[in-house]
C-alpha cells in the first residue's frame, strides 16, 4: 500500500482512534505496553526526545510531564491536528510535525537523546528506513526504545483466512483462558501487510487500519544495519491494577507475551547502509 493510502486510512480512523485512547479503552496501552516502555526509558527529565509515530500525542504528553523536551511526528495529518489542539489547550512545550517516520530530514543528525516509538513501527511500511532515520537523528550512544506486537504471537488475516490465534476446547461457548488449549502460530515468515478491524464491543467508534508483520530477525537486522545494538528486551505482562480491573481481558497474556519492547543503543555516528 502506498504512503498516501496509509495516510488517508489513518486520517479516516483518527476520530475512532482518538476516542479509543482518550477514553482509556485501550487496556493494553494503559496497563501493560506503556508501563513497560516507561520502565525501559527510565528517567527522561531534561532529555530531548522524539516520539516516533506519536498519533494524537498521548504518550508525548506523559513524557513532557515527566520533564522531557518532546517532539512528536506522525504521518496522519488528522492525528497531528488533534495533538496540536490538545497542546494549544494545555501547553506542555511539545512540537508536532506531520512527517513519515522514514523521512526525518526536517531534523539534523544527532538532534535527540532518545527516540521512543510506542506501538507504531508495526504501522510503518518502510520500517527499515524509519529505524535508520531514528539512528541518524540520535546523538552518539543515544537510545531507540520501541514496542511492537510480539511477532511470534499475533493473529493475522492472510488471503482472507485467519492465521494463528488461540485454539479452544471443542464445544466451548466462552473463549476464556480456562478453555484455551494453546496459541497456534503459523506462517511466521510470511511478512507483509494485514488489515486490522477495530470492532471490539467497548469501542464507541469502529475503524480499520493496515498493519505490517515483520519477524524479530527483520527488526534486529534493521537495527544492525543502522549501526545500533540491542541492549535489552522485555516481554511485559499486565500490571496488578490491570489484572484487578480487567482480569478476563488479560488472562491469556499471563501465558504468552502479547508485546515485545526493545531498547537499542547507537554504536557509531554513521549507519552501515
Amino acid at each position: 500500500m502506498s504512503k498516501t493510502a496509509l495516510d488517508r486510512e489513518w486520517d479516516r480512523a483518527a476520530e475512532g482512534w482518538v476516542d479509543f485512547v482518550r477514553t482509556k479503552k485501550d487496556y493494553s496501552r494503559e496497563y501493560m505496553n506503556s508501563p513497560a516502555m516507561f520502565r525501559m526509558l527510565g528517567s527522561v527529565r531534561g532529555k530531548k526526545m522524539l516520539d516516533l509515530g506519536c498519533g494524537e500525542g498521548y504518550n508525548s504528553r506523559i513524557l513532557a510531564r515527566r520533564g522531557a523536551r518532546v517532539t512528536g511526528v506522525d504521518f496522519s495529518r488528522a492525528l497531528i491536528e488533534s495533538a496540536r489542539r490538545q497542546e494549544k489547550a494545555r501547553p506542555l512545550g511539545i512540537e508536532y510535525h506531520v512527517r513519515d517516520a522514514a523521512d526525518l530530514r526536517v531534523f539534523k543528525s544527532g538532534s535527540f537523546d532518545v527516540v521512543a516509538s510506542f506501538m507504531a513501527l508495526q504501522d510503518i511500511e518502510n520500517y527499515r528506513k524509519a529505524i535508520k532515520e531514528s539512528a541518524r537523528v540520535l546523538k552518539k550512544t543515544g537510545r531507540l526504545v520501541f514496542s511492537v506486537p510480539h511477532p511470534c504471537f499475533i493473529r493475522r488475516t492472510l488471503d482472507g483466512k485467519q492465521i494463528g490465534g488461540w485454539e479452544f476446547k471443542k464445544g466451548t461457548k466462552t473463549r476464556s483462558s480456562r478453555n484455551a488449549l494453546h496459541f497456534k502460530t503459523d506462517r511466521y515468515f510470511d511478512t507483509g501487510s494485514d488489515k486490522i478491524v477495530w470492532d471490539m464491543a467497548r469501542l464507541n467508534i469502529r475503524f480499520k487500519t493496515t498493519g505490517f508483520h515483520w519477524t524479530i530477525t527483520d527488526f534486529v537486522d534493521a537495527l544492525h544495519a543502522a549501526g545500533m545494538a540491542v541492549a535489552r528486551i522485555d516481554e511485559p505482562q499486565p500490571s496488578r491494577e490491570g489484572l484487578r480491573k480487567y482480569r478476563i481481558y488479560f488472562e491469556k497474556t499471563l501465558r504468552i507475551p502479547d508485546t515485545l519492547v526493545v531498547e537499542a543503543v547507537k554504536l557509531t555516528g554513521h549507519s552501515r547502509g
